[in-house]
């Protein structure tokens, strides 16, 4: 969430820099300006008020002593009265303090001067690639039918127990998801990320707070009873542990790494870009969170991009990074990378992992601050986070791109995990 005094101080800058995610924002930042006004003036006529009240609960006692009666008695009338317009003024500023932060909560963060402009995945600005993409001649399968062929993944079935989009892994599958999530939590520890292992359900202020809520809150599946929402990545949970902190410069930079299931409802997703793993309901997922220095998140985004980077090259699958455009950045983040693994049998590249700073768009909502060494004032943070990485794709290419006559072959850097080389 932008602070009001990014907004309040720099109106124009900042409705030019939102230009770019292709919509204009003047009229709901005019409508914030103003309403931080009505705010302040609220303020004020308690301020006054309040002060007045403390005046004149000295006075009394005081007026009593001296034989005053009718005085303190006016005195205490006053006091009451004072007591009704406080209480009145408060709703006010309650109402008004929750009409402001709706209306900050519906400005998406402000774009980095580095993201290209464009309005779609098209516009996506390459950085590089790396990789050879395999041939595999005309008998290549596509992962559903290698899936099928080696009973290793069970889509019907997944379909009976729950509905689409929420596979049954069997025998080498399962293996193969266990082997893939402990290579990356064990890369994670190595590049120095603390495991973190969180609640698989958030509350609103966890959602609200790095960013889910209110702008996805449609995507996400609810528990209306109790109030909890299924998390969409660990990203949400695992940052909300440092929600109403206050750090000091010493502890950066933290570095958290967990592995879970994700929920996503992926409403009005329909056809063959769905088709077996390629948009699921609920799939596995090691996420990587930094919560660092302003001065160094940049350095930290790049950081974590060549660590993405290493995976997919140990994993040894043809992989793209693209610079998201302005039209496809996401609500809360300032810059994001995404990567893409090229996947043979269906010819098609797909994303396997998005690396974002999002400034302090997270930690404004989060209350996440740190003292700084010089004049101990509290700052806002920046956090970032990735996938590192989402496990369906990378196993649709892995599937597909690795396929033999004889079986699928496992990559070298997974064997010690699966206890298999070949999948047949």
């Amino acid at each position: 969430m932008l602070t009001l005094q990014q907004i309040n101080s720099n109106k124009e800058a900042v409705i030019e820099s939102l230009k770019i995610r292709n919509k204009d924002f003047s009229d709901i930042i005019q409508k914030v300006i103003e309403t931080d006004e009505d705010r302040k003036k609220v303020q004020s006529e308690l301020d006054n008020l309040l002060a007045e009240s403390n005046s004149i609960a000295q006075k009394v006692g005081q007026l009593f002593k001296e034989g005053k009666a009718q005085e303190a008695n006016e005195a205490k009338a006053r006091a009451i009265e004072l007591k009704d317009l406080t209480s009145e003024l408060n709703e006010s500023l309650k109402t008004v303090k929750s009409e402001l932060t709706k209306l900050l909560s519906e400005i998406p963060n402000i774009p980095n001067k580095l993201v290209p402009s464009g309005k779609s995945d098209q516009d996506n600005f390459e950085i590089r690639a790396g990789g050879t993409k395999p041939e595999l001649g005309e008998n290549k399968l596509p992962h559903w039918d290698l899936a099928k062929k080696y009973d290793i993944i069970d889509f019907e079935l997944g379909n009976k127990i729950t509905g689409a989009g929420f596979p049954v892994y069997k025998g080498k599958g399962a293996k193969l998801q266990r082997a893939l999530i402990n290579f990356f939590l064990k890369e994670a520890e190595k590049q120095g990320y603390t495991e973190i292992m969180p609640p698989l359900m958030i509350n609103e202020d966890s959602g609200f707070g790095t960013g889910q809520l209110p702008d996805k809150e449609g995507q996400m599946y609810k528990m209306p009873e109790d109030n909890l929402y299924m998390i969409p990545t660990a990203e949400v949970p695992v940052t909300n542990i440092y929600r109403d902190v206050i750090l000091s410069e010493e502890d950066f930079p933290i570095k958290l790494t967990a592995y879970s299931a994700c929920f996503r409802r992926e409403a009005g997703s329909y056809g063959k870009e769905v088709r077996g793993l390629n948009r699921l309901h609920q799939f596995d997922k090691v996420e990587v969170v930094q919560i660092q220095h302003p001065e160094k998140s940049y350095q930290t985004l790049e950081e974590m991009v060549k660590y993405v980077e290493s995976l997919i090259v140990k994993l040894e699958l043809p992989y793209r990074i693209v610079r998201l455009c302005g039209g496809d950045l996401g609500f809360t983040s300032a810059m994001t990378y995404d990567f893409e693994v090229y996947s043979a049998a269906q010819e098609k590249w797909l994303e396997v992992s998005s690396v974002s700073n999002f400034e302090t768009f997270q930690a404004n909502r989060l209350k996440l601050r740190y003292k700084t060494k010089e004049d101990k004032k509290t700052q806002l943070a920046h956090t970032l986070n990735g996938s590192a990485l989402a496990l369906p794709r990378i196993v649709a290419a892995l599937l597909e791109n690795n396929q033999t006559k004889d079986g699928i072959k496992i990559p070298k850097a997974l064997q010690e995990f699966t206890g298999f080389n070949l999948i047949n």
